[in-house]
């Protein structure tokens, strides 16, 4: 197993804590692999695996403990004959109707430490808020950044070069199942294929009882198409109506928080940052893996530009970052990135290939007042750095030891 200690550094001061740990996330981004390095911690620390209790709600197996009741009785059934603390571990809790009271009962009424994870951002909104009164703690889990992927391919012994991985994690994204596949494209794409396909049904699609799934898929790869572009309900509507096919912006707007909260996509608000203030006309969108648009499109590495921006602002906010785009005056700031007081600006580029290219991403970063760091991101190997603002390679960013 990949140790992914950016999210068990998350998780362990909360061990043994009377707060439930939630994992959330995009199907197959390593939830269910987390929940086995937290046993391995605990089992570190003395506790005997006969104290662990695991279900996950993916398998029919357990079909009958779909309902809070059914799941309440037997987990009491299963520990009535022991005195020691136990340690429950639930995949998918939310295909069990009404979760939230069987998890705030046993955190009530045994001495229990609970983990739970979710496909659904929704997971933790009304009434798990109300049940649980604030004693639960979110770790949002993501796809491999790419120092977790080089992990993953040092573990296999890969002979790969440091530039060839950076093209497959470029090309197939990094849901953590793909490092077994090698690189293989056909077996690559059609299991992004299905990942994503999954996802629009199940998290989608039948969670909100969408009826018009066609349009829901015609909007979804509009999006996954131009991720990084400026983005508006108007234009999407435009572009719907081209297609023969009318559609309210409030029924865009529906679709897009659903994806949303299915972890598919993204959204980067706009800040200007002059008037130090929000915009709320055109954000834009990421994905939350990239890998997604070359199993629908098969178009990365020509549309490379916008693939590397969906990897800094991925890894950005898995760094910890809020994440915005920067809007200062008429010009645009690829990311401004903000942490405990800490901030960052970042412009995105393919290659600085010219005067033009590299005037155009410096200027806008020189032309900003302040004192905070000021980075230029793209793949060349030279550094371009002056007055002040540093060039990185991209592949050296994202290489950075952050733990």
């Amino acid at each position: 197993m990949i140790p992914r200690e950016l999210y068990m550094k998350q998780i362990r001061p909360f061990i043994d804590q009377d707060v439930i740990k939630v994992l959330t996330g995009v199907r197959r981004s390593g939830k269910s692999v987390l929940l086995s390095l937290i046993q391995e911690e605990l089992k570190s620390r003395g506790v005997s695996p006969s104290q662990f209790v695991r279900f996950n709600f993916e398998s029919f197996s357990n079909e009958k403990f779909k309902t809070a009741a059914s799941l309440y009785e037997e987990l009491m059934d299963r520990i009535s004959h022991t005195d020691q603390r136990v340690y429950f571990f639930f995949d998918e809790i939310q295909e069990v109707k009404d979760w939230e009271k069987c998890i705030n009962s046993l955190r009530v009424d045994c001495d229990c430490d609970i983990y739970i994870t979710g496909s659904n951002a929704k997971l933790l909104a009304g009434e798990l808020a109300t049940y649980l009164g604030g004693r639960y703690v979110e770790i949002r889990v993501m796809p491999f950044s790419f120092g977790e992927y080089m992990t993953a391919q040092k573990q296999k012994n890969s002979r790969l070069s440091l530039s060839e991985s950076f093209q497959n994690y470029l090309v197939f994204g990094g849901m953590p199942f793909l490092t077994n596949l090698s690189g293989q494209a056909d077996s690559s794409l059609q299991y992004l294929k299905d990942i994503y396909n999954s996802v629009l049904l199940k998290d989608v699609i039948q969670r909100h009882n969408f009826r018009n799934t066609d349009q829901v898929e015609r909007i979804i790869r509009y999006l996954v198409s131009n991720i990084g572009q400026p983005f508006s309900a108007a234009s999407i509507a435009k572009y719907m109506k081209n297609e023969g096919r009318k559609i309210s912006r409030e029924s865009i707007l529906e679709y897009l928080k659903a994806c949303e909260a299915a972890f598919l996509i993204e959204k980067v608000p706009r800040e200007d940052l002059v008037g130090k203030k929000l915009l709320t006309v055109n954000e834009k969108y990421y994905l939350t893996d990239h890998g997604f648009r070359e199993a629908l499109f098969g178009s990365n590495q020509r549309d490379i530009g916008q693939v590397l921006e969906n990897i800094v602002c991925l890894e950005l906010r898995r760094r910890g970052f809020e994440v915005h785009v920067g809007k200062a005056g008429d010009r645009e700031v690829d990311f401004t990135a903000s942490r405990s007081g800490r901030k960052l600006y970042i412009q995105v580029a393919y290659l600085l290939a010219s005067p033009e290219t590299i005037e155009r991403e410096f200027a806008v970063l020189e032309s900003i007042p302040d004192n905070y760091p000021k980075l230029v991101l793209s793949m060349d190997e030279i550094d371009f750095s002056r007055n002040g603002i540093i060039h990185k390679n991209i592949r050296d960013f994202l290489l950075e030891d952050v733990i």
